[in-house]
């Protein structure tokens, strides 16, 4: 078991009978109560441990409790209890939620609630974004059903992140559709365009060589490799065909560039597993 769980729920219980916004405040700091809760939830994403589940329904009894409870509690000028504590603790109750459909109903259960509109969009979108960390093959299709650029933005995000470890349904054509429909909108480029790259950099699928090709030249630059848009096609265009090509960002050449794409491969490696919720607007 996961010390951060129980860490949380006992932060938790403190949190419910603060008496005071100022006490919430300093609860909530000196505990980093919403940096446990995730780290929590996150450790247990993949748990078949039984034991998991009574804790999990007292985390999801305790934060119930506190959003009755903190609402009500008179705030200081910022607002912030009302404004930002409520808010975090509503979208951890929700992915605690998710959880225990996930320890009790497995996949099916999960895939009930992503299809279920009733239920509230942040509850389902934890639920889906459960799924994809679990990857199984059976989900494909509904992992499929997001990779449309008029789905909502923060499934579509996930599903983009979880194509990469489904490699036996070739999905590189349609990231790199994905990618060509969606760049003319600046926002969800920023958004989307590094986690369809980062797919694309574990498929590794020569499908997108002309689409690094026309990153290479014109693609977005950033000095973080994960987000630039022309070190990702150095990379792949490396990786791919043996040579790195001209670029805007090094249209000189040379070793330093062969120095950076190497830098840059072991970083870009090192996101291959790591999946990126977005706060639902």
């Amino acid at each position: 078991m996961d010390p951060h769980l129980h860490r949380f729920a006992e932060s938790l219980r403190d949190l419910v009978s603060a008496p005071s916004a100022e006490s919430v405040e300093a609860c909530w700091r000196s505990r980093e109560l919403e940096d446990e809760g995730w780290r929590g939830l996150d450790a247990v994403a993949h748990s078949t441990d039984p034991a998991v589940v009574p804790v999990l329904e007292e985390v999801d009894h305790l934060l119930g409790l506190a959003l009755d409870r903190l609402p009500a509690i008179p705030d200081g000028a910022g607002g912030q209890v009302r404004g930002f504590r409520v808010p975090a603790l509503e979208r951890l109750q929700h992915a605690t939620a998710a959880a225990l459909v996930a320890h009790r109903f497995g996949t099916a259960g999960l895939a009930t609630v992503v299809a279920d509109v009733r239920s509230p969009l942040s509850r389902r979108y934890r639920a889906f974004v459960l799924l994809a960390r679990l990857h199984q093959p059976a989900t494909w299709p509904l992992i499929r059903r997001y990779l449309h650029p008029e789905a909502h933005y923060a499934f579509l995000g996930i599903a983009a992140e979880a194509a990469r470890f489904y490699a036996a349904e070739r999905p590189a054509g349609i990231l790199v559709e994905l990618f060509e429909a969606t760049r003319g909108d600046r926002h969800l480029r920023a958004f989307l365009g590094p986690r369809l790259l980062a797919s694309l950099f574990m498929l590794a699928d020569p499908v997108a060589l002309p689409l690094y090709r026309e990153l290479a030249i014109a693609g977005h630059t950033d000095p973080d490799p994960r987000c630039c848009e022309v070190t990702h096609a150095l990379v792949m265009l490396r990786r791919l065909t043996g040579v790195l090509g001209p670029s805007s960002k090094f249209p000189d050449g040379g070793p330093a560039v062969e120095a950076w794409v190497d830098t840059a491969e072991v970083q870009l490696a090192a996101e291959r597993f790591r999946f990126r919720p977005a706060v639902l607007l």
